[in-house]
């Protein structure tokens, strides 16, 4: 099948729907393998100040942004995270968080319990000890699945991703385990992306074929030091800087439309789950067989449910 090639004028402003908006490269867990952000206990939240990101939004809600995800690092380390979800909302625009649930506090619930907020998170395996050979995380699997379980509990729509990273790891148990657990969002499978921690080269290389071929058609990224990139994976293609430039200015930029034109455009579904939340049906994704239309009626080990992995 021919790639098809966006052209750049045809994404910037207009066609802009979400941003994700990496506000800390700091994490708990330490996952060496595959971290697109290589984030970690010793990252820090970056440059951008709460009213920075306060000012962002308000360019957003001006340009048609109608949704944000909150990334990281782990989003909800930031302090000015409940804050940062009541703005967005504030604006009429939809928030999701893209956490790892290993802790979450009071005062985080309360913010994901608000209509408009939805939660989504990554699991590795049905087993303890391979979920936290990934993570690097002492007990990020109990407490990842006992906040997913408590996420369902308070009723706070949730989505899942699955990245096969170990040879040996048992990803259809992870997501049977997912669906016992009573979630019912999207569960994406993944490979890992040669991107970040996921080179294992020992070269800096930034290959744009790893990217979905999305990236940038619909949304823009924003690192927590304000730089403005097609998504949270294409982290060397910078175009601007949000405490230099307005939003608009930089996707109306050449920068910006430099680095849409090095992307190779691809058709199907955004695979990565760091990319724009679904709310359609499942649609075949590059390498995948097919895909059934509900992935929650799919059964682990259908070839039409899963990706094949090169």
């Amino acid at each position: 099948m021919t790639a098809i090639m966006d052209s750049p004028a045809n994404t910037p402003v207009g066609m802009l729907s979400s941003l994700a908006l990496e506000i800390t490269g700091q994490c708990q867990n330490t996952c060496k393998t595959h971290c697109y952000a290589q984030s970690g206990p010793m990252n820090s939240h970056g440059t951008m100040t709460r009213d920075d990101w306060f000012a962002l939004l308000d360019q957003a809600a001006g340009l048609g942004v109608t949704m944000v995800q909150y990334i990281g690092g782990e989003p909800t380390l930031h302090p000015y995270l409940p804050q940062l979800v009541g703005r967005a909302l504030s604006l009429g625009i939809r928030v999701e968080v893209f956490t790892n649930l290993v802790h979450i506090r009071p005062s985080m619930w309360h913010a994901f319990e608000h209509d408009g907020v939805t939660l989504a998170t990554s699991y590795y395996s049905n087993n303890a000890a391979e979920h936290e050979k990934i993570t690097g995380g002492r007990g990020s699997y109990a407490r990842t699945k006992a906040n997913i379980i408590e996420a369902i509990r308070r009723g706070i729509p949730l989505r899942a991703g699955i990245i096969h990273v170990l040879d040996e790891q048992n990803v259809h148990g992870a997501l049977a385990e997912l669906r016992q657990l009573g979630v019912t969002g999207h569960i994406g499978i993944d490979r890992v992306r040669a991107i970040g921690n996921g080179n294992t080269t020992g070269v800096n290389i930034h290959n744009p074929a790893e990217l979905c071929g999305r990236c940038g058609t619909d949304r823009a990224a924003i690192s927590p030091d304000g730089i403005v990139t097609p998504c949270v994976m294409s982290r060397w293609m910078t175009a601007g800087d949000i405490q230099r430039q307005s939003l608009a200015e930089i996707l109306t930029g050449s920068a910006w439309a430099d680095q849409m034109a090095t992307i190779p455009r691809g058709t199907g579904a955004c695979v990565p789950d760091s990319c724009t939340p679904r709310e359609d049906s499942c649609q075949p994704s590059p390498g995948q067989t097919g895909c059934a239309p509900d992935d929650s009626a799919c059964q682990p080990g259908q070839p039409a449910c899963l990706p094949k992995f090169p």
